[in-house]
């Protein structure tokens, strides 16, 4: 047992040593999570699923929100309205409703 007597004192080399063999091991960690991580990905890819967020909005209230914009005289807000969404999530996912509401303003 290290007592106050018996304690070596720890040279800036050794300290500068230790130091960087905990380094070297947080490194080799670092790696190996790395590693994991794209095999399980890689893994998920080849039982056909696909990761990361969902897009907010479903294809049927895409294809609703598109068939009511082709009726000029339904605004990018009312179809918002109607489907119970932001109008900016229907600029994001109809790139050309913005530009459609801009003729008709």
């Amino acid at each position: 047992m290290l007592t106050k007597h018996n304690c070596k004192t720890i040279t800036r080399l050794e300290a500068q040593l230790v130091f960087h063999i905990f380094a070297a091991l947080a490194e080799f960690e670092r790696g190996v999570i790395r590693e994991r991580t794209a095999t399980g990905l890689r893994a998920v890819r080849e039982r056909g699923r696909v990761g990361g967020r969902s897009s907010g909005l479903p294809d049927k209230d895409l294809q609703a929100a598109k068939a009511m914009l082709k009726d000029s005289a339904i605004t990018v807000a009312a179809v918002a309205r109607r489907l119970n969404m932001a109008a900016s999530t229907l600029y994001r996912h109809i790139p050309r409703a913005r530009s459609a509401s801009l003729e008709t303003d």
